[in-house]
């Protein structure tokens, strides 16, 4: 089994900041890329960033500037720091990770629960 676990959420006034962290645990063989994604109440599911496991990094436009995505590859851990939050970043952050399990053939993408970021204005 595999579970990516995430914490962090929490309320926060606009333009303040929250980091939120995600670790991957179980029988975790090796993890590529890692990322998150956000859900809006009625919209679709949409990227954040995603981070490689060599770091390379990529963000939504809506976020560049003021998200930073890293990870800890020792801890199979990956973070998103969120400064100057805006009421539009208000969603469920939802953890990323395509990762091979032990006594897996191939890479699966895993998803944790997701954690609530409300920002208020």
């Amino acid at each position: 089994q595999v579970q990516l676990v995430e914490s962090g959420g929490g309320l926060v006034q606009a333009g303040g900041s929250l980091r939120l962290s995600c670790a991957a645990s179980g029988s975790v063989a090796s993890i590529n890329a890692m990322g998150w994604y956000r859900q809006a109440p009625g919209k679709q599911r949409e990227l954040v960033a995603t981070i490689t496991s060599g770091g390379r990094t990529n963000y939504a436009d809506s976020v560049k500037g003021r998200f930073t995505i890293s990870r800890d590859n020792a801890k199979n851990t990956v973070f998103l720091q969120m400064n100057s939050l805006k009421p539009e970043d208000t969603a469920v952050y939802f953890c990323n990770g395509n990762l091979l399990r032990y006594g897996s053939g191939r890479f699966y993408d895993y998803w944790g629960q997701g954690t609530q970021v409300t920002v208020s204005s």
